[in-house]
């Protein structure tokens, strides 16, 4: 009777082992839906992002609001009849300038980057050509 107990509890730890540690066990479900959760964390942020890169493109496709905000703000572009203001508080310290350059200017302190404005961008729209127009028939 003692040769079979010792048999069965044998046994009993085989079948137990696969459970706990094989390829389809406890512990690797478990890590496999840590996994799970991690990659659903990550899906859901690329989610989110997506939406708002779709949001600024369909801005950006459709109105004018969002291609002006962009090149007032990254390009400091300024309409034609607008006066580029800055302000800038009493207690911040000057921006260090290049020693042996000094710019004196009427209109205060220059920042280290200049603003470049484009007075007359040129079109890339293509000109209609001359004889196809209403005008030129009616003239002709």
């Amino acid at each position: 009777m003692r040769l079979v107990t010792v048999v069965l509890i044998i046994l009993l730890v085989l079948i137990q082992y696969p459970l706990w540690w094989g390829h389809g066990g406890w512990l690797r479900v478990h890590e496999l839906e840590q996994q799970l959760t991690q990659q659903q964390k990550q899906n859901d942020d690329e989610k989110l992002r997506n939406e708002r890169i779709a949001g600024e493109v369909q801005d950006l496709q459709n109105g004018t609001a969002a291609v002006e905000e962009r090149a007032r703000y990254e390009m400091g572009m300024v309409k034609d009849s607008e006066v580029f203001v800055q302000f800038v508080s009493p207690n911040q310290t000057p921006p260090a300038t290049p020693s042996g350059s000094s710019n004196t200017s009427t209109r205060g302190q220059m920042s280290a980057a200049p603003v470049r404005v484009v007075p007359n961008p040129v079109s890339r729209v293509p000109e209609k050509k001359h004889g196809h127009t209403k005008e030129a028939k009616k003239a002709g």
